[in-house]
């Protein structure tokens, strides 16, 4: 387990980060989320030992993190750093062996990685070749040949088209399985609200919001309701009580609620008549909550 206690970074006047308190169990994914100048890669850092905390402790299974457990983290910067004139190849090979691995086996799982990240170009191909696309597949292959047990994603989605980051994703989602511990940070929150376990938010430097995923979610009440149902319109939808807004979305409606308990009697109103297509009321999006942490904490 990692865990992370009453960490402090300061630069100066300015303070990065301030009381931070987490755990990631193995098979566990912990999403990081925040503006830019947030506190994320400020965390990333001090937890790879590239700069130190100003008091708190970073542990691993209860202990200071070792250089033996450093071999074990793989690490995707954000600042990505291939060299462009070296082959696929042999950058890789040379780092799986950094990391514990022989020659042979990081061929061979070279390979692998290649067919499961859909890379296309040849093992012998030199990076500055690639497209953006794949030269980033080709960093996130430096940062799990080795079979690492704990991964540090800064920004692993950036600039990935869907197809991409969903292979992505599914990748994160193996590791997982695998009983990886895994944290990740991502502008997207559709993709942090599908891979993650547990949330921290920060705001300069501050936790704003932390826990299990759906706890946080669920926290905010089922205030949106989308509702198929082909006698009712939008009018007559806002002229139901509890009713704020509403959106048109394909064949229905998003109904913005002021409270869960609104949504019972617009469920009886729309069901009258017998069966509806489709009524499903969930809680805010975390994009929507992230948007209204970052206001209100603003």
């Amino acid at each position: 387990m990692i865990t992370v206690s009453h960490v402090n970074k300061s630069f100066g006047d300015h303070q990065a980060v301030s009381d931070l308190n987490f755990t990631i169990e193995p098979g566990e994914v912990l999403g990081l989320i925040g503006q830019n100048g947030a506190g994320k890669t400020t965390t990333f850092r001090m937890i790879l030992n590239f700069i130190d905390a100003d008091s708190g402790e970073i542990t691993w299974d209860g202990h200071p993190i070792t250089q033996e457990q450093k071999q074990k983290i793989g690490f995707l910067p954000e600042e990505r750093g291939l060299y462009q004139k070296e082959s696929i190849e042999s950058q890789v090979l040379y780092l799986a062996q950094l990391h514990g691995m022989n020659k042979e086996d990081a061929k061979a799982e070279l390979t692998d990685w290649m067919n499961k990240l859909q890379v296309v170009g040849k093992k012998s191909d030199l990076v500055q070749t690639l497209s953006k696309g794949n030269a980033q597949k080709i960093q996130m292959i430096l940062a799990l040949i080795f079979k690492p047990k704990f991964i540090i994603l800064d920004e692993p989605f950036s600039g990935l088209d869907p197809v991409n980051a969903s292979i992505f994703m599914d990748v994160i989602k193996e590791l997982k399985k695998q009983g990886a511990m895994i944290i990740f940070s991502s502008h997207n929150m559709d993709n942090v609200t599908e891979i993650s376990d547990k949330l921290v938010m920060l705001k300069q430097g501050h936790t704003v919001l932390q826990g299990p995923l759906q706890e946080i979610r669920e926290s905010f009440g089922r205030t949106r309701l989308f509702v198929e149902a082909p006698d009712f319109t939008a009018a007559d939808f806002l002229d139901m009580e509890g009713v704020t807004k509403v959106e048109a979305r394909g064949a229905g409606y998003l109904l913005y609620l002021t409270e869960e308990a609104a949504g019972h009697a617009i469920f009886d109103k729309v069901t009258a008549n017998g069966y509806i297509p489709a009524f499903s009321q969930q809680p805010p999006t975390l994009g929507e909550i992230f948007r209204t942490e970052v206001a209100t904490h603003a």
